[in-house]
């Protein structure tokens, strides 16, 4: 049976963090991917309680879709600050830490809905992941086939590609999701670097 709630939570909880960040460095006012986000669990819970699981998708795809526009965007807006020296400190700080903090759920999302065809059609057809080969399929494992990754295995997925720029544990098999990956670590990387410039600064 799949746990929609982690996935659930940490699409509000990305809404939430998007609502803190400056509206200096957002694109439009700075809760509506909140808005959405809540738009979008609700329907997809209404889709679900009506049997429609595999609908679910169409809801909320497009969704992530708009907010990590919007995160992307947001990053290029860090930098683009940083350099005219236009931003409040504060503001490129809270800003920079809460991009990257949102890159990580948006891109956790995203690994969790894409891979294997979405978690309803993993656990419906049992195939496991499709486009990651995690640790735990590899490692010859007795249960292993009985093994199924859940939300929090995006979730650290994500983490480490946004602190180590890699998947670390986790082999990436798909072209799709090695694309992914890259625009992941290339939107870190711009919020660390922000971070980073900005203490260099303050010194």
């Amino acid at each position: 049976m799949v746990r929609w709630w982690p996935a659930a939570l940490a699409f509000v909880a990305l809404g939430v963090a998007y609502a803190l960040v400056s509206d200096r460095l957002t694109v439009g006012p700075p809760w509506w991917p909140l808005v959405l986000a809540v738009l979008a669990v609700a329907g997809a819970r209404a889709l679900r309680w009506r049997g429609l699981i595999h609908a679910t998708r169409y809801v909320v795809i497009p969704a992530l879709t708009a907010v990590t526009i919007a995160v992307t965007i947001s990053a290029g807006f860090l930098v683009d600050r940083l350099l005219r020296h236009t931003a409040d400190p504060s503001d490129l700080l809270s800003g920079g830490a809460l991009v990257w903090f949102s890159n990580i759920l948006t891109f956790a999302l995203w690994y969790w809905e894409v891979d294997g065809g979405g978690p309803a059609h993993r656990h419906a057809t049992r195939c496991g992941s499709s486009d990651f080969a995690f640790p735990q399929t590899v490692v010859g494992r007795g249960d292993s086939g009985d093994w199924m990754p859940e939300f929090v295995d995006y979730l650290f997925l994500a983490f480490n590609t946004s602190t180590a720029f890699s998947p670390t544990d986790t082999m990436v098999l798909a072209r799709r999701a090695k694309l992914m990956m890259m625009c992941q670590s290339l939107v870190s990387l711009v919020a660390v670097l922000v971070l980073v410039a900005r203490a260099i600064n303050s010194l």
